[in-house]
């Protein structure tokens, strides 16, 4: 951006309102000039501060959203080519194809499957985000019908999928209202589709064959006067379809090259036939700055691993990870279980929490807020310390849901047992646990599963049935 944080400021309005979502006028300069923020967000500059500055506080890939209510997501955006050099902001959405072709039943099952198949993660609930309704025979009155059944079932963002305009039009008419997505428009159906996309409100995706044709449909789309826009390189190899992106993206963020400067939209299927090598084509593109991708089918062998990728690519790289701080519960316990501590670095919850869950042994796991940092870091950084273990103990209420009031504290930070007894008085038991995680389980095993539990657990073994909460079905809600 050529303007800095000072001029721009300039041709602000100075009110320090708040309503673009930072506190000053200055601070929402500063975030234009970073390409953090959109001049839309200010809904109090002058015609004349738009015009001068429209251009300049653009970010160099338009930022596009999808789908309306809960169920919208934004695509682009972006204004870093490494993940490093700041953070990516809107994550890839995966998206789900359902075609005319297929057997009602088999639709009904993935339907099913797109509507149910969900993650808990580190407080955040990880799915599909968009259904893509597909054509395969151009037949308006089928594709209607599917369009119907799939608005009926399904909240998510929708999308259409056909090759000509008419068939488009039958899909469009179920998702009157819900912002959904066209694809796509080529060369020879450009002023049919933007006329589409116009009257239902709906994002467009051009579609051309290479980085250079496709930029030169969406250049058209843009001067016919719409906004919204993805692009579709048409690639059928994965190898291909990553030099697309990266050609597009160093295009629109190094030589600010504005026909590209869309996000983009793969269809794993047409690169991949296999589930399994789909997932793969995803991961990769993910990676390498897809805003959308388009998977067969939602299974939890496929899409998860996809889903957990991206919600690392898409974490600040600068802000660790964090799990809310709080009691949580697992394997049910009672008056007489054991409280283990943590910090809510999410990587050290959901390992520790997996431990004490495969013990079987009903124990309450407190969780101490340390920034995301680990136990021992920190420890090192006077977070996990003996004051603050108790000063959080003392406050979670933790203590009027126990009899026995037994602590156990990670081995790595022993040192800070006494600091924790002094804290908390004679009426806790503070007890030092094992330093790795690997030997949580033998350690609660051996030290608080009594016979009842050693009943009980065995009972779960034979019958097949789960005793315990798992690290990602936390019964109770965490007290802070």
């Amino acid at each position: 951006m050529a303007m800095t944080g000072i001029q721009i400021f300039k041709l602000l309005p100075r009110t320090n309102c708040g309503d673009c979502g930072v506190p000053t006028c200055l601070a929402f300069a500063m975030n234009l000039a970073a390409g953090k923020a959109e001049l839309a967000l200010c809904p109090h500059v002058s015609e004349a501060a738009k015009a001068q500055l429209g251009e300049e506080s653009a970010p160099p890939i338009r930022t596009v959203e999808i789908g309306v209510g809960p169920a919208a997501f934004k695509v682009g955006g972006e204004t870093v080519l490494f993940r490093h050099e700041k953070t990516f902001f809107n994550k890839t959405a995966l998206a789900i194809v359902v075609s005319d072709d297929e057997k009602p039943e088999d639709v009904d099952a993935k339907l099913k499957r797109i509507k149910e198949l969900a993650y808990n993660r580190v407080g955040l609930t990880l799915r599909a985000d968009m259904v893509v309704v597909r054509s395969a025979g151009d037949d308006p009155a089928k594709f209607g019908a599917l369009a119907r059944k799939v608005a009926a079932a399904l909240d998510i963002a929708p999308a259409v999928m056909a090759a000509k305009p008419d068939v488009l039009r039958a899909g469009l008419e179920a998702f009157k209202d819900r912002k959904p997505l066209i694809h796509a428009a080529g060369a020879g159906t450009l002023d049919a589709c933007v006329a589409l996309a116009k009257e239902f409100k709906a994002v467009l995706v051009v579609r051309g064959d290479g980085v250079a044709q496709t930029a030169a449909l969406a250049e058209k789309a843009a001067a016919a006067g719409l906004g919204d826009i993805v692009l579709d390189t048409g690639a059928r190899k994965l190898s291909r379809a990553v030099e697309d992106h990266v050609a597009i993206r160093r295009l629109a963020i190094w030589k600010k090259t504005r026909s590209v400067g869309f996000p983009t939209m793969v269809v794993a299927s047409e690169i991949a036939g296999d589930p399994m090598k789909e997932a793969l084509v995803a991961a990769t593109l993910v990676a390498k700055y897809a805003g959308i991708v388009a998977l067969s089918d939602a299974r939890g062998e496929t899409l998860f691993p996809v889903l957990l990728e991206r919600l690392n690519i898409f974490t600040d790289p600068q802000r660790p990870m964090k799990t809310d701080q709080g009691i949580y519960e697992i394997n049910g316990p009672g008056k007489d279980s054991p409280v283990l501590i943590t910090s809510n670095f999410s990587l050290t919850y959901f390992i520790v929490a997996g431990e004490i869950e495969s013990s079987r042994v009903p124990t309450w796991l407190a969780v101490l807020d340390t920034d995301g940092l680990s136990v021992l870091t920190a420890w090192a950084a006077g977070k996990f310390v003996g004051d603050a273990v108790g000063a959080f103990l003392k406050k979670s209420g933790i203590a009027d849901r126990l009899g026995a009031r037994r602590l156990v504290l990670p081995g790595a930070v022993a040192i800070i047992s006494g600091d924790v007894e002094e804290e908390l008085g004679s009426a806790w038991q503070v007890k030092v646990g094992p330093r790795e995680a690997a030997h949580i389980t033998p350690y609660l095993r051996q030290n608080f599963m009594g016979l009842w539990s050693v009943v009980c657990g065995l009972w779960s073994v034979v019958s097949g049935q789960s005793g315990g909460a798992g690290a990602r079905q936390i019964r109770s809600a965490p007290k802070n």
